[in-house]
Formats: C-alpha cells, sequence, structure tokens
C-alpha cells in the first residue's frame, strides 16, 4: 500500500507536517472493538495502520470509551487502543 506523507490541516486553517512517529499504510480491513470486561462490541473499518496506531472507521463514536480493545482481521494479536483523538464517525488510536 501507499504511505500516507500529505500535510494536515489544523482547525485553524494553517498547514502542518505528519506528526506521527511511525508511517501509517493505508488499509480496509474489518476490525472488531471489545470493552466493558468484553460484554460490549463494535466493528469498525481500519482505513490506515502502523505499529503504533490506525485509524478508525464507526457509525458513531460517543459511545466508545477512551481504551478498548482491537482485533484487525487477518491478525492473531488482541491489542490494546487508547483514544488520540475522536469525530463523529472515526477515532485515531494509539497501541499500547
Amino acid at each position: 500500500m501507499n504511505p500516507i506523507t500529505e500535510k494536515s490541516i489544523g482547525v485553524d486553517g494553517r498547514v502542518f507536517s505528519e506528526r506521527r512517529a511511525a508511517l501509517r499504510r493505508r488499509v480496509l480491513k474489518g476490525a472488531t472493538l471489545t470493552f466493558n470486561r468484553g460484554f460490549s462490541a463494535f466493528e469498525c473499518v481500519v482505513r490506515n495502520q502502523s505499529a503504533e496506531g490506525a485509524l478508525l472507521s464507526l457509525a458513531e463514536t460517543f459511545s466508545l470509551p477512551a481504551q478498548f480493545e482491537v482485533l484487525i482481521s487477518g491478525e492473531e494479536t488482541l491489542r490494546t487502543a487508547r483514544v488520540r483523538w475522536r469525530s463523529m464517525n472515526a477515532v485515531g488510536v494509539k497501541f499500547e
């Protein structure tokens, strides 16, 4: 996949360079988010991913806690993710 190398535009309209420590790759994978000791789960789509984090696309994010477990399709490892930012239908997470 192609690496994400574009610059970002902040809320104030100023352009800033990529701030991530690890290069992200565009992907299109399904994933399951679990929290509440496994009693709650959401399905989502992983839009970009690195070893340190990912962009997750969901129907809504307001009921998602600040930390949860992620199982990405095609991977065997359940990862703990912490929300770094959120919008109405997407979250940026850092893997712990």
